[in-house]
């Protein structure tokens, strides 16, 4: 059973074609990759899974049931979305961002609760930002802020996380750490997990299925075993990659006219 149903969507903006006549069944519980080039129109499917924008052409069905026909506060139910990063312009705390996650749980009462409190502290601690909770994001670096986002989302407490290269700005202990932890919500809480990465290395090492997105609407869809080999690579990115495998996962190094194998 489909869980986020994609059928011969299409996308432009200013009659300029960003996704075309994309189709995608996302069942429950499966962790899902979007790599491409830059203006492929990851960032724009994870808006229009999210209901942020329509799409031109097509449908999205959650749950059997259109998107334009949820309200606001039952879409925040079902999925949370971590956006590319950015610093707000109001001084809220860490404590105060994650926090504010709860709300769409709340149907008659403005302040949280004992279970919105817990949750909050679990999300805090599982993305290791606890420590900072009383400061403001402004005061954070962009790994930090990426970390906070993180928690919020987790602590919105969905089946579904949507998100928009949750990896930016972090060093590589975090960006393990956090796929790590991705993974572990899929396997022990069930979550579906869709996950928009420039490293198509993780993507590959962490991902059950991979959306490869393209220039003008292109897209391959299949496991990453399948979707990623040095051809498509070369025909997607434009560059030469040198391909191994590590534990019967592929992983891929792009060569450049320095460091040529060759």
């Amino acid at each position: 059973m489909s869980l986020i149903k994609i059928e011969n969507v299409s996308f432009s903006y200013s009659k300029q074609p960003i996704l075309s006549d994309l189709t995608l069944s996302i069942e429950p519980g499966v962790f899902w990759a979007v790599v491409g080039p830059n203006g492929a129109g990851k960032s724009t499917l994870i808006q229009l899974i999210s209901g942020l924008l329509k799409p031109t052409a097509g449908t999205i069905c959650l749950a059997d049931k259109p998107l334009s026909s949820y309200r606001h506060k039952q879409l925040a139910r079902q999925l949370a979305m971590v956006r590319q990063e950015y610093v707000p312009s109001f001084g809220f705390t860490v404590l105060e961002t994650v926090t504010m996650a709860r709300m769409c749980r709340q149907d008659f009462v403005l302040f949280e609760n004992a279970e919105d409190r817990k949750i909050v502290a679990e999300s805090l601690e599982m993305t290791e930002v606890a420590h900072l909770a009383n400061r403001t994001l402004a005061q954070l670096s962009g790994g930090e802020r990426q970390r906070v986002f993180i928690a919020r989302a987790l602590a919105q407490d969905t089946p579904i996380l949507l998100l928009d290269e949750p990896t930016n700005h972090l060093d590589l202990k975090h960006q393990v750490r956090i796929f790590n932890l991705l993974k572990t919500l899929q396997t022990e809480r069930k979550k579906t997990i869709l996950a928009v990465t420039h490293d198509i290395n993780l993507a590959a090492r962490y991902c059950d299925q991979l959306l490869l997105l393209g220039q003008g609407g292109r897209h391959s869809v299949g496991k990453p075993s399948q979707v990623l080999d040095i051809e498509k690579l070369k025909d997607y990115f434009g560059v030469e990659c040198y391909r191994a495998v590590l534990d019967d996962r592929p992983f891929f190094i792009p060569l450049g006219q320095h460091n040529s194998l060759i």
